[in-house]
């Protein structure tokens, strides 16, 4: 079978990265807007109400904009900006949340993509709190690092400019960043995390990085149980890898690789530290499994393909 896709916004960074993807592959044919008519509203909703599915990648007011031009049922939306992750009437996009999410995306017409640290910050926080061993009420404090792709275009521009910055730069500061909402609805926490993102020098590549202190524990627990803890909550699961405790293997001398991950639909999620202090680690590529790869997954899993087709 083959179904048609649209992707409104398709010139943008996970846009482009979307098309890539699915260029590839025989069962999908890709709708295409004239440049000049990208602005078309008519042309817009033609293309929308024509395809099987339909994948924003605009600014939350135009995504929003795209939702109210569909009145064909069958059209599935799955929308790349911020505009509805946290919409109850919207399933949001991250299959390995819990045993029902893949049925609700199955299911679903609307489907929200996740963040990039969105994704990092719930993944390796989730098993502990659906264990129990975090308590919903504790303040998690967080940072990522992510390189500058994730900026679009006008960032992309800077960085590989002429006056491009080779420093890592801290953002987000007044603590209010646009992941904040989907980063506690979906770990479970009860309270916001205090969390600060920082853009590196570099292209593509995020590792988010959550401080526990075992004293918030609701038992004890090392940081082997911990491991254990977050590798059996993803047992089987193709895009999650959880890394044995092992400094060395995990480190190049002690220093971690930001980057690791790239090129890869792959989520890596590290345990590190001691009884009295952890960190716990997730590692992705912004551009895949924290953008373009997480949409094109929850497709195939709404469209009942394979989940892994198309995807690294």
């Amino acid at each position: 079978m083959t179904y048609k896709v649209f992707v409104d916004g398709q010139e943008g960074t996970t846009g482009l990265q979307i098309n890539e993807y699915l260029a590839k592959r025989a069962d999908i044919e890709l709708l295409k807007i004239d440049s000049d008519k990208r602005k078309d509203l008519a042309e817009r909703k033609r293309l929308i109400n024509a395809s099987d599915v339909t994948f924003l990648c605009l600014p939350d007011d135009a995504a929003k904009e795209s939702v109210t031009l569909v009145d064909n049922p069958n059209t599935c939306i799955i929308d790349a900006s911020t505009a509805h992750r946290v919409n109850p009437a919207w399933t949001f996009g991250l299959p390995e949340l819990g045993p029902d999410q893949r049925a609700r995306i199955r299911a679903s017409k609307r489907i929200a993509n996740p963040g990039c640290h969105a994704s990092a910050f719930i993944l390796a926080l989730r098993p502990l709190v659906a264990s129990g061993l975090l308590p919903a009420d504790t303040q998690i404090a967080a940072n990522s690092i992510t390189g500058y792709s994730g900026g679009g275009k006008s960032m992309i521009a800077h960085y590989e400019g002429p006056d491009r910055i080779n420093a890592p730069r801290p953002y987000a500061l007044a603590l209010a960043h646009k992941h904040l909402p989907e980063m506690q609805a979906y770990t479970g926490l009860s309270v916001a995390p205090i969390f600060q993102p920082i853009v590196g020098p570099f292209y593509k590549g995020l590792a988010m990085t959550a401080y526990l202190h075992p004293q918030q524990f609701s038992r004890q627990a090392s940081p082997a149980d911990v491991q254990k803890l977050i590798a059996d909550y993803y047992a089987g699961e193709a895009f999650i890898r959880v890394a044995p405790i092992d400094l060395d293997a995990n480190t190049d001398g002690g220093f971690f690789n930001v980057e690791a991950s790239n090129d890869s639909n792959r989520v890596d999620l590290f345990v590190f530290g001691n009884d009295e202090r952890m960190l716990v680690i997730g590692r992705l590529d912004n551009l895949g499994k924290g953008a373009s790869g997480a949409a094109v997954q929850a497709m195939n899993v709404h469209l009942g393909v394979a989940e892994s087709l198309g995807l690294m």
